[in-house]
């Protein structure tokens, strides 16, 4: 493990080790967690400045028996029906937490669609296509990045569907 962190830039993450190794143009959007904020992704919004439909949330479900990643805007809510038809599955269930981080390799609430432990399938919500940038999560609460959906899309051989309800 101390070769993996000797690579990572001081309060790098997976996420941006991640995006600089594939040369990706990014950026970190720092602030302070409020463990009280009843939100993470509005929280993340709040303390950007930034339309909720511009940042995303990475959930992680189950589509019968595997784990998926979506990607959806915090502004909304994860249709678990058109997550399980996106990925050929017939159902879906938001994933055990403690799957989700022993999986992915960071916590709820900081878990980033990029540098997982553990690469997943993933499925990006069709409207991110209606932005230049999105911000998802960099890998930790209060760190997240800045990025282009097709870039994102690219990196983590996502899906597009609509898979977000308003």
């Amino acid at each position: 493990m101390a070769k993996k962190s000797k690579k990572q830039q001081p309060g790098g993450t997976p996420a941006t080790v991640a995006l600089t190794a594939a040369a990706v143009t990014y950026t970190v959007h720092a602030y302070e967690h409020d463990p009280a904020h009843p939100s993470y992704g509005d929280e993340a919004a709040e303390a950007m400045g930034v339309s909720p439909d511009r940042v995303f949330k990475t959930l992680v479900a189950d589509v019968d028996g595997s784990l998926v990643v979506a990607v959806v805007p915090v502004a909304g809510s994860l249709d678990l029906k058109a997550l399980a038809t996106a990925v050929g599955g017939k159902r879906a269930a938001m994933a055990d937490p403690a799957a989700a981080e022993r999986t992915t390799g960071y916590v709820r609430g900081g878990i980033s669609p990029l540098g997982q432990r553990k690469k997943l399938p993933t499925v990006l919500d069709a409207s991110a296509a209606a932005h230049a940038t999105i911000c998802v999560s960099a890998g930790r609460r209060g760190l997240e990045v800045e990025l282009a959906p097709d870039d994102l899309a690219n990196l983590t051989e996502a899906v597009r569907a609509p898979v977000a309800r308003a």
